[in-house]
């Protein structure tokens, strides 16, 4: 399965937002910045992540991102689905029936194995990041951060952040 730096950045800005303090939000350009992407790509992730419930965004001098719902509550699945859809990875095009010794419509009742093992496989790979909450990710990179990487992101956080009420 290969997954675009797309679903890469929406996380990563999902783990910064999860930082936040209640009744704050992150600028698009600030939450850019932090990430060290471009501001309008970035801007395309938010708003995927916005149609699919997942970020709210409010317009204005305090403006900007937030979650929607807890972290734990957000699953790299959700993520995923939101940036790059929920249509399958794998299209079986029915090659078994192509060219001069093709299989009949007869002979071909079920997905062949190949179709089926590609099935399983995707089946495996959602479930996988369907069980992956977005806490355990921020959870996971507070406990490598050091102190001083801590504070530093704590004084941005408080330096960018806007507040919403």
């Amino acid at each position: 399965m290969k997954i675009g730096k797309g679903v890469e950045w929406a996380v990563h800005a999902c783990a910064v937002l999860a930082l936040l303090p209640p009744d704050h939000a992150l600028p698009r350009e600030a939450l850019a910045d932090f990430l060290g992407v471009p501001a309008p790509y970035l801007a395309k992730q938010l708003q995927a992540l916005s149609r699919a419930g997942i970020v709210t965004a409010q317009r204005g001098v305090a403006g900007g991102y937030r979650l929607a719902r807890a972290p734990e509550a957000i699953s790299l699945w959700d993520v995923t689905a939101a940036v790059e859809g929920t249509g399958p990875s794998f299209r079986c095009t029915e090659v078994r029936r192509n060219g001069p010794c093709g299989a009949s419509p007869a002979e071909c009742p079920r997905p062949c194995d190949i179709a089926a093992a590609f099935q399983r496989a995707e089946a495996g790979y959602r479930a996988a990041l369907a069980a992956a909450p977005l806490s355990d990710m921020v959870a996971g990179g507070a406990r490598t951060a050091t102190p001083a990487r801590k504070r530093r992101i704590r004084e941005w956080i408080a330096e960018h952040a806007t507040y919403r009420d």
